[in-house]
């Protein structure tokens, strides 16, 4: 069975939102970053980057190391990142790892 995440995003107000939909894996996360990467580049001159893992259903250590390179991406731009509605699987994952401490959650 192959896994699919699906990424959907809004632009409004000078913030991108980007609504993440189904696993962050090793089998999903080199698809996602290049959609996340082309979102993030077209919407460059954004000063907001919130991305919603409310549809995010599991997530590992590769999910950390994919939210951790957008976010670096989007600080060369300039931007700042946050969070928001991660599960609470998700949520504690990203709290015990410490992504919290450098993109924060709202």
């Amino acid at each position: 069975m192959d896994a699919i995440m699906k990424i959907t995003s809004r632009a409004s107000g000078g913030a991108l939102y980007l609504y993440l939909d189904g696993e962050i894996d090793e089998c999903t996360v080199a698809e996602l970053r290049r959609a996340a990467d082309e979102l993030i580049e077209r919407h460059a001159a954004a000063k907001k980057f919130v991305f919603n893992l409310a549809g995010v259903r599991f997530m590992d250590s590769t999910g950390i190391g994919f939210l951790i390179g957008r976010y670096k991406k989007i600080a060369r731009y300039g931007g700042k990142m946050c969070l928001e509605n991660p599960n609470v699987s998700a949520d504690k994952v990203l709290a015990v790892s410490g992504v919290y401490t450098l993109i924060p959650k709202i």
